[in-house]
């Protein structure tokens, strides 16, 4: 393995993240289970204690189980009954269901948080795996790159401090002074809309709907969700002409919420006036600095993948930036961050937008059209019965025409509850055919045996953020091409 370099500032460290939201702390906690030195960098002193992101996926969840905390934020999570679209008389237009089942991730397909909880149980997972990576109160003043590394000032209630590190990764939110520093522009992908978002307390859940609505009601577009324990929330557009401040007030939010009848049913816990953009960075890797999170993309919330986003970004750049860390990988294995992440950002944005603009039609005639275009496709049976599968990797660190390459790989669950990356751990994995027969994977040997009898292989090799590498029928062949491409440790279990 070839020397690391040697740091001449008081603190050190391979990977510098600035953000210690949930992308930021996942991807220190993905790092530091491999052994990277990390340091999160975060301007608050405390959590933002108010709910922001209200939902995670299945993929999301598994991401967090490496990440050491899915338990902790299951405990304090609920799932829904559907997700319906429904017009301004309650039709119903579209609906998605089974949301309580489980994902091909392993865990269930929706899971409506409390987002300050999610950061709770991550800050406490970090701090398992390395006590001293989480420096709250920091504030970033500037930094500056050379051939070796990257040198970062600090604010701190101490004073002023620098970092050397080898890598540095700006998870600093839509705001991100790390991308403004490095002069990274957005692409626009048009679609801006404000909205009034109202967090409640709730005191009898037995008035609120289990369900998660969208009224698609030119009148007031509004969105009405369960969020984790105790919590609920609804969204109301903010219209043309309308005043955000007098929309904000006490009494417009009681009129707002005067039609759900839950007066007496809920405390008002936060009103705040949110802009829902979609745009994404032109650049995500500039050099020895790397975006994730907001920082890169913003997405607007109608098909609930924002906090999603950011942790498949940090499941897919823990593993890249600790191989190239340990000096097992080239650092242009860097590169296929962006091209694997992004098709599947403006899949997972499109599917937003178009949930969206379905939502947000004011025009009693356009909303008239939409409601006849829904009724029709329903008698023809053409309504979809679930969000759009996200698009598999076409790009990057696979090995493509390989069958399955690219696509994600499913988390096996036996019977007593064991999950298949408990068992295999967090590095990549070579499972033959001959394994299965094998104690280790007893529990999982139907499932992975239908997968390659599906593929038509004898093996498969999946990277540790559980995308396929490559299948086929020498599984020598295959581990010789994922040393060969990446090169960072391969669990072989037969």
């Amino acid at each position: 393995m070839p020397q690391q370099p040697a740091f001449a500032c008081p603190s050190a460290c391979d990977v510098l993240i600035i953000g210690g939201g949930p992308t930021g702390v996942t991807l220190a906690s993905l790092l530091a289970l491999r052994g990277v030195r990390v340091i999160v960098a975060e301007k608050e002193a405390e959590i933002f204690p108010l709910p922001r992101a209200a939902h995670i996926d299945h993929e999301g969840m598994r991401i967090l189980q490496e990440a050491g905390a899915a338990e902790a934020v299951m405990a304090t999570s609920r799932r829904a009954d559907a997700y319906e679209f429904r017009n301004a008389r309650g039709r119903m237009l579209m609906a998605f269901n089974g949301a309580q089942n489980i994902g091909p991730g392993g865990w269930p397909i929706a899971n409506m948080i409390h987002q300050p909880s999610v950061e709770a149980a991550l800050r406490h997972a970090l701090s398992e795996r390395a006590p001293d990576a989480l420096r709250s109160g920091w504030e970033m003043l500037s930094f500056s790159e050379d051939k070796e590394g990257v040198t970062a000032h600090f604010a701190t209630p101490e004073g002023e401090r620098s970092v050397r590190a080898r890598w540095l990764v700006g998870a600093d939110g839509a705001r991100s002074p790390v991308r403004k520093a490095c002069g990274i522009t957005f692409e626009d992908l048009g679609f801006e809309e404000p909205w009034l978002v109202v967090d409640v307390l709730v005191d009898d859940p037995s008035r609120l709907p289990t369900a998660n609505l969208q009224i698609c009601d030119p009148a007031r577009p509004t969105t009405c969700v369960l969020m984790g324990e105790g919590r609920h929330r609804w969204e109301f557009m903010i219209l043309p002409g309308e005043n955000p401040e007098e929309l904000s007030s006490d009494a417009s939010v009681e009129r707002l919420l005067g039609p759900w009848n839950v007066a007496g049913a809920v405390r008002i816990e936060r009103k705040a006036v949110y802009t829902f953009r979609a745009r994404i960075a032109e650049e995500w890797r500039k050099g020895r600095v790397l975006l994730a999170g907001d920082a890169a993309h913003q997405t607007p919330p109608f098909a609930g993948q924002g906090m999603c986003s950011g942790l498949r970004d940090a499941g897919n750049l823990a593993w890249k930036l600790a191989a190239v860390s340990r000096g097992e990988a080239r650092e242009d294995l860097l590169d296929s961050y962006q091209p694997e992440r992004a098709p599947n950002l403006r899949a997972t944005i499109d599917m937003a937008i178009m949930m969206g603009r379905m939502v947000c039609i004011t025009s009693r005639f356009g909303a008239a059209v939409r409601d006849a275009k829904f009724a029709l496709a329903r008698i023809l049976g053409k309504l979809p019965d679930g969000p759009p599968a996200y698009p598999p990797l076409g790009a990057g660190a696979i090995l493509a025409g390989s069958p399955g390459a690219g696509s994600y790989f499913p988390q096996a669950l036996g019977a007593a509850g064991e999950r298949l990356d408990d068992v295999l751990g967090p590095e990549a994995w070579l499972i033959t055919r001959a394994a299965l027969a094998g104690e280790e994977f007893a529990p999982f040997a139907a499932m992975l045996g239908g997968w390659l009898d599906a593929h038509g292989a004898e093996a498969v090799v999946v990277r540790p953020d559980r995308f396929v590498f490559a299948s086929g029928d020498d599984p020598a062949a295959l581990a010789q091409s994922w040393q060969t491409a990446v090169a960072s440790p391969l669990r072989t279990t037969g």
